[in-house]
């Protein structure tokens, strides 16, 4: 089992290989299966790993690559290891075994390991000097494309590792990407600004001399992006083609046909073509060709109806062709979609098409609320602190009611319903770029003056894009508000997966309510709240159930200090 093990650890060659050192170790792994196996009469070993071209026979090992590959000592397309003397009865147990011998391997080896993680790409000109390519990394689990907002390291830059390479625009923030190893940046390949960069595209090249840096200078990479594909395979002459292949001549492409009048008689002129007195006479009248209308009459005679039909319809048609032209002449400027809308926009549109959405709306009377709001800002301003706002108190009284209904606090999968122990509240943000849902951590356990300054720093972030992904990512439940800023009375919101529910809160609007007398009447103020559930995780009780625990901690905030 360890025979493996002594051949990738001796042998340097194999260790730089590229195509061996590939991002998907796994790969090696999987492939060495009984099917790529194979074992011959004499007791020698022939094993094809059919996607990296991996062959072992005849006691040796040897690797060979469709693509060649280059070192310093220049380009070689097979490398082989000393004879390890095994057996043909050690061989094939060796062969029956040789998944479980490979997943030793790659367990027991850590500095392997660590050349798999980290490998060095290698360009197919022998010129170039050993460099790495640096792909777009996957910074987010939803990230597909990213754009470069500035690099912060020059061509020619020492690197050490730990500091900032570059700033990546992500689908949701602007994120720092760190250099790993050291060495010199030899190459820019997508400058500051760059856009749609889909993620393990190249974007620059690192050596590690600083002697090769000069090399780079006018580096191309490949169409790929990647490692340079297989050499095409050269054509064959006509003179090394068999007699029947190289006799037939090469199939070109077919002209296009092209429509010629058939050699008929001629089309005939209106005068020629038979009408009524009465079509002819409502025809020239209103400039209309015969030869364009069919007639209904006997022996397909055009009487007066053909011409009116015919005229009807060019009618019809005629304001078609003027909302054309109007359409045709507006004026508007297409918008270029950030990354965030479009994360949104998909996330969104997978919530409507797969959660059963239902919404639940319950009247809340804010009067006391704002009464402790109020007290508790003189305290805060006394103190030197921030104020709190009307939103604070509804992450508060929200955080509060998932504790005390926990099945609200939920996520939906195909076996089993998942229920969190943390309250994590996300907080939808406006911005310029989109919208953002930053997360406010264990917020049933934060007093009300953490809960606003931390709601305060992220609301600030976001419109800065310098959210991280601890920022956003986490959350249990969502609190949309559109009524403190913006006067919306009441509104449903999109539930955000793989949440369960989302609170859409509304504004405080003075109301008219019965008094304790007959004739009497008072004023107070109500807010609209409404629930969005997953009715595959929240039935309607439960659902019910948290909006009566919210609404009672809104309109006993004093019960939220306890």
């Amino acid at each position: 089992m360890t025979f493996a093990s002594r051949v990738f650890n001796r042998s340097r060659k194999v260790r730089v290989a590229p195509d061996l050192l590939h991002h998907e170790h796994a790969n090696l792994i999987r492939w060495f299966s009984h099917k790529a196996c194979q074992i011959s009469d004499g007791g020698d070993v022939s094993l094809r790993i059919h996607r990296h071209g991996y062959v072992l026979r005849k006691g040796e090992v040897r690797l060979q690559s469709s693509t060649g590959w280059s070192s310093s000592m220049g380009n070689f397309r097979e490398c082989q290891v000393p004879s390890l003397g095994i057996s043909s009865k050690t061989v094939s147990s060796i062969g029956i075994k040789m998944g479980i011998l490979m997943n030793d391997v790659m367990c027991s080896n850590r500095r392997l390991s660590s050349h798999l993680q980290s490998h060095r790409s290698f360009s197919s000109n022998a010129d170039l000097p050993p460099h790495q390519e640096i792909g777009m990394p996957s910074l987010s689990p939803t990230m597909t494309e990213g754009n470069i907002a500035r690099w912060l390291k020059k061509e020619g830059d020492k690197l050490t590792p730990g500091e900032v390479l570059c700033e990546v625009e992500t689908d949701k923030a602007t994120v720092e990407m760190e250099c790993m190893e050291e060495g010199y940046l030899a190459k820019i390949l997508r400058g500051d600004g760059s856009q749609g960069i889909k993620v393990g595209e190249i974007i620059a090249i690192t050596v590690e001399e600083e002697e090769a840096v000069a090399n780079f200078k006018d580096y191309q990479p490949s169409e790929s992006g990647a490692a340079a594909g297989p050499p095409p395979t050269e054509k064959p002459s006509g003179a090394d083609l068999p007699k029947q292949e190289a006799a037939e001549p090469s199939v070109s492409q077919p002209d296009p046909k092209v429509s010629k009048p058939s050699p008929t008689r001629p089309t005939p002129t209106d005068d020629r073509i038979s009408a009524s007195p009465l079509a002819r006479k409502l025809a020239e009248d209103n400039k209309v060709s015969l030869s364009n209308i069919k007639g209904t009459g006997p022996d397909g005679r055009i009487v007066k109806a053909d011409i009116e039909d015919y005229l009807a319809s060019r009618g019809k048609e005629a304001p078609i062709t003027a909302t054309k032209a109007a359409a045709a002449t507006l004026d508007y400027t297409d918008i270029p979609i950030s990354q965030i809308r479009k994360v949104t926009a998909s996330r969104l549109l997978l919530s409507k098409q797969t959660i059963p959405h239902y919404y639940l709306t319950v009247d809340t009377c804010v009067d006391k609320l704002l009464e402790l709001r109020n007290q508790l800002n003189s305290i805060q301003e006394a103190s030197g602190g921030k104020r709190l706002s009307v939103n604070d108190l509804v992450i508060k009284a929200a955080a509060l009611s998932l504790r005390k209904v926990p099945q609200c606090n939920s996520s939906w999968t195909n076996d089993y319903i998942r229920q969190y122990h943390n309250v994590n509240l996300n907080v939808a943000v406006q911005t310029d770029n989109g919208l953002y849902v930053p997360v406010i951590r264990d917020a049933d356990k934060k007093g009300l003056s953490k809960i606003s300054e931390e709601v305060k720093i992220l609301a600030q972030k976001a419109k800065e894009n310098s959210l991280k992904p601890q920022d956003y990512e986490g959350g249990t439940f969502t609190v949309s508000n559109l009524g403190g800023p913006f006067g919306i009375k009441q509104f449903c919101a999109i539930i955000n997966p793989p949440q369960s529910a989302i609170l859409a809160v509304g504004t405080a609007e003075k109301r008219v309510v019965p008094g304790s007398g007959s004739d009497q009447f008072e004023f107070a103020s109500f807010m609209s709240v409404t629930l969005s559930c997953d009715h595959r995780v929240i039935d309607g009780a439960i659902g019910a159930e948290w909006l009566k625990a919210f609404k009672g901690y809104i309109e006993n905030p004093e019960s939220m200090l306890l």
